[in-house]
């Protein structure tokens, strides 16, 4: 029994003591969380260990709770830098010397510390000139008057001369009662000053106004000491106050500009520095007078002594700025060359941020900032007067600061420079105006410059480079500080070159005025023409809208010139000038130019889809002049006899042609691929883009480190629409002169065809107006074999035979015509029941057969347009006669066919107009614009080579197949035999 219960206790003990073990291995990484506010008064907290220790006998915790020190009324008796004795001091000597190992005894009075003190104006001295400790400590009193105006300093443990305030003010270290006080110093108040100061800083973004502790510290004293003592320092820190609330000025007169204007006035008869009115003697210089109107005076009145110039051995590019630099306290630092990215929040190689001052060159650089970084990194904010050096001269640069207010106005924040109030100085980030309570606190608000701009303008017609006074314009942004490791802000730097664009843009209007004139005249003379070969005298709405596609077509022409020569001059007068006397648009000012490039392509759009429209919609037949060679025996079903009749005519050669004019519908004069593939080549490959960049360089590579600017808008176009074009029309004089001359000319070749096949084809793009081509074979029969074949080719080699033209002893073959309205109708009544297939269900004959209404229809037209062909048709006669030179130039035919068809000669085989080889410029246009668009809304070459390449597929795949479906039924060929 004895022995069981030993053992069960054994195994409870064992397994008790394996759960703590595990509880133990889980616990033995974790501590518990405690800081040193925890500790309370007579424990401390120990960094190693991170937890509360208790301190020693006689011992408390010290004011940082990080380590213990003696109690009041006992001294420091050992201290190994770990561990402190503390040991009481006897009534005696009940106080604590200062080092706090020793006691001592107090001529004074004892401090809560148990430490002594003595009355205002001594210092304490426990200790001889030989460092021996004093049984009695003494205080000594400070000698105030003359010769010493002596005062303890501020640890109170030796005499320093008084602050020269407190001696010119009273002759004493003594502020008297008729005397002011503040920041340290002692003057009597100064009548020009007013009694109080508002010491509000206004964030007008917030709609804050929060009272800084900076301002209440040293606003008033450092107004009352640059007026009273001309204190430069004391100047230079009102001046800075003043910047901190972003130069505005108001009727109040105690806030910071309010006291600098009210000693500006009041000094004005110590004159001015450097000869400049503005700026008063010890005073900064912070404003261009106290008036609005004065910025179009100070901006454009003199442009500078020196001339830019981008290339050539005068190549003058260097923009040097330098700043002088103050602190917070108006004391002068050093002077800074800009460009070193002290102007520049963002960060960057110091490469690309000197390419900002490179003239002529459009640099912007943006970043997001962190605001605890900007707590961390500025403390206290720096001020900045900056300088444009020129010839070893300082020229001022002024500043429009948006934030300023004049009167409770923003009166520089429109464009309208009659408004402007131009100011100095600026600061780039303030987290010290922002604190309420003290000096210490965190902010409740910061001030960034989040964007600060430096323009150029160029001197009107300048030949030599001049430009005005640079402006610095600067804008803040406000920033209340809630979490500030969350909180961001968007900062920018940029530089931007600007000229007047009026004349450019009063050119431009008469250009587009004088253009869109001929365009209307043109428009109206291709609507005439179009209502003659329609034979329609009314003007109806049909006809208001045709000449409205006309003068699309011709007004998108008219864009088109005007914005491909406007880019071209900015390429060429930008990038390749000497001295500087053009400067590129900003991107504001090429909106205007964008909405051209936008109409040419929308007008461009509605004349390409018209052209696309007629084309699919042509009228076309082709004439079989083949004849029976014989006849053939056919079997009649019934009768059981055998019945001679013609053989027929082989159908093949009509599909043959039909399916080599289906071909060609497409065909033009450049390879669409080559044109992509060569754009981009030549583009990006090449690197014809970088002329595009807003810089005067024209190398076409570009360092990986070195900054690059933003594109410009119409540089973009004007190399994007060049280098189309040139490809382009490179590959139409290519086809033109060696491809159509030595390899094949499909046009010519079909004309051949159409002989050989003894097929003509009739072209009727208009009502009565249209085009034949005259196939009729010399030789009298195509239906052949290739024996005989060949030699009818041989004999026409040899002149053996007739010519094949129309005419006799002719070879002219292709012409335009212009029928009349009896010819077109008898037309349209044979081709009426094919029509009417396609119509209302109510219009078909169900019991017709449509194979059968076909192939009458087709023998129908044909036998009628080969008598038309043969003057078989007295009422329906034609003559052939050559069109006039004026006739050729403006597209319109003077005589309208009354009685008589005309056939004009046409050696220039336009009836391609009906095809894409005839449309080519309207094509090359077409595809320079949609590249073009592309690429400037999404500024991205490849992309737009793409699409580009897409669009012209789809388009060419919409020509095959609906001008497949409309040659199929216009022609009577069953479309399943066109492949």
């Amino acid at each position: 029994m004895a022995t069981g219960t030993l053992r069960a206790f054994v195994c409870s003990f064992s397994i008790i003591f394996l759960l703590k073990l595990n509880v133990f291995s889980c616990q033995q990484f974790s501590i518990s969380f405690q800081q040193p506010s925890d500790c309370g008064v007579e424990s401390y907290f120990d960094i190693s260990s991170l937890s509360c220790v208790k301190c020693g006998p006689n011992q408390v915790s010290s004011k940082s709770g990080l380590a213990c020190e003696c109690q009041t009324g006992f001294r420091l008796l050992v201290s190994n830098g770990a561990s402190i004795t503390c040991q009481q001091c006897p009534e005696a000597n009940q106080g604590v010397t200062q080092d706090g190992y020793g006691c001592i005894r107090c001529s004074g009075s004892l401090g809560e510390n148990g430490k002594c003190q003595c009355p205002k104006g001594s210092v304490l001295v426990e200790r001889d000139g030989n460092g021996n400790p004093l049984n009695d400590a003494q205080c000594e009193a400070c000698n105030a008057t003359e010769p010493a105006f002596s005062a303890p300093d501020t640890t109170g443990n030796r005499c320093v001369r008084c602050e020269d305030s407190f001696i010119n003010s009273s002759l004493s270290c003594v502020c008297g009662a008729s005397n002011v006080q503040a920041g340290g110093m002692c003057f009597s108040h100064p009548n020009a000053l007013p009694t109080s100061v508002a010491s509000n800083v206004i964030f007008s973004q917030l709609t804050l106004s929060i009272p800084s502790a900076w301002f209440s510290s040293f606003l008033y004293s450092s107004a009352a000491a640059c007026l009273s003592f001309s204190n430069r320092t004391a100047c230079q820190s009102l001046g800075n106050m003043c910047v901190m609330n972003m130069h505005s000025s108001s009727t109040i007169n105690n806030d910071a500009c309010g006291l600098y204007n009210t000693i500006y006035r009041a000094t004005a008869a110590q004159g001015s520095s450097q000869d400049i009115s503005y700026w008063r003697t010890n005073l900064p210089w912070l404003y261009y007078g106290d008036q609005l109107g004065l910025a179009s005076r100070i901006l454009q009145n003199e442009p500078l002594p020196v001339g830019f110039s981008f290339k050539g051995t005068q190549k003058n590019t260097n923009i040097e700025l330098r700043a002088a630099v103050y602190s917070v306290r108006g004391e002068f630092l050093r002077w800074e060359s800009v460009g070193g990215g002290n102007l520049q929040l963002c960060p960057d190689t110091p490469t690309r941020q000197q390419s900002a001052f490179t003239f002529g060159t459009a640099y912007k650089q943006s970043c997001v900032l962190s605001v605890s970084e900007l707590l961390n990194g500025y403390p206290e904010p720096l001020f900045y007067d900056v300088f444009l050096v020129v010839q070893k001269r300082l020229i001022a640069v002024p500043l429009l600061n948006i934030n300023q207010q004049f009167n409770g106005q923003f009166t520089n924040e429109g464009s309208n420079m009659n408004n402007w109030y131009l100011t100095r100085r600026l600061m780039l980030v303030d987290t010290l105006s922002g604190r309420e309570n003290s000096l210490s606190s965190s902010p409740k608000i910061i001030r960034v410059a989040s964007n600060i701009k430096i323009g150029f303008q160029l001197v009107p017609n300048t030949q030599k480079g001049q430009v005005y006074p640079p402006l610095m314009t600067v804008t803040y942004s406000d920033i209340l500080v809630n979490v500030p490791t969350t909180q961001t802000v968007t900062v920018s730097f940029s530089l931007e070159y600007t000229m007047d664009q009026e004349e450019a843009r009063v050119k431009t209007d008469i250009a587009l005025g004088v253009l869109g004139g001929v365009a209307v005249v043109h428009s109206l003379l291709k609507t005439a023409s179009w209502k003659r070969r329609i034979a329609s005298p009314l003007i109806d709405l049909q006809t208001i809208m045709k000449f409205l596609v006309f003068y699309a077509g011709d007004l998108a022409n008219v864009f088109f010139i005007i914005t491909v020569g406007t880019g071209l001059y900015w390429l060429i007068f930008f990038k390749a000038q000497l001295f500087v006397s053009v400067l590129l648009p900003l991107p504001a000012q090429e909106e205007r130019f964008v909405v051209y490039v936008a109409c040419a392509f929308a007008l461009k759009t509605v004349q390409f889809l018209h052209k696309l429209f007629v084309q699919l919609s042509v009228d076309i037949f082709f004439i079989d002049w083949e004849r029976p060679r014989g006849k053939a025996s056919k079997h009649v079903e019934g009768s059981g006899e055998a019945k001679s009749q013609a053989s027929p005519v082989s159908i093949w050669r009509t599909y043959f042609v039909a399916n080599e004019w289906n071909e060609i519908q497409t065909i033009r004069k450049i390879n669409p691929t080559f044109q992509v593939i060569a754009v981009l080549f030549f583009l990006e490959v090449v690197g014809f883009s970088n002329l595009a960049l807003r810089d005067p360089s024209s190398n076409l590579r570009r360092s990986a480190e070195a900054y690059t600017p933003p594109y410009s808008l119409i540089l973009r176009y004007g190399v994007a629409s060049a280098m189309w074009l040139c490809i382009g029309l490179i590959q139409m004089i290519f086809f033109t002169v060696f491809h159509e001359r030595f390899v094949e000319d499909k046009i010519r070749q079909f004309v051949d065809l159409c002989s050989i096949s003894n097929i003509s084809v009739l072209l009727l793009s208009h009502r009565c107006f249209g085009y034949y081509i005259h196939g009729r074979s010399v030789h009298g029969h195509a239906d052949t074999n290739m024996d005989e074949m060949n030699t009818n080719l041989k004999r026409e080699a040899e002149n053996l035979c007739g010519q094949r033209g129309l005419l006799p002893n002719s070879d002219t073959q292709t012409f335009q015509i212009s029928i009349t309205n009896r010819l077109r109708a008898q037309y349209d009544r044979i081709i009426e029941p094919i029509s009417r297939r396609s119509g209302p269900s109510r219009l078909v004959d169900a019991s017709a057969n449509p194979c059968e209404q076909s192939t009458k229809a087709y023998h129908t037209m044909n036998r009628f347009l080969g008598s038309v062909i043969d003057h078989a048709h007295r009422e329906m006669d034609y003559i052939v006669k050559d069109k006039l030179l004026f006739e050729r130039l403006i597209g319109m035919e003077f005589i309208e066919p009354l009685d008589k068809s005309i056939f004009y000669n046409d050696e220039s085989h336009s009836f391609a107009d009906v095809l894409f080889y005839g449309n080519e410029a309207v094509l090359l246009i077409f595809d320079t614009l949609f590249f073009c668009v592309v690429d400037l809304g999404s500024q991205n070459f490849i992309l737009a080579a793409v699409l580009t390449y897409l669009q012209q597929l789809v388009f060419r795949l919409i020509r095959n197949g609906m001008g497949r479906r409309n040659l199929a039924s216009k022609t009577l060929v069953d479309k399943r035999f066109l492949i």
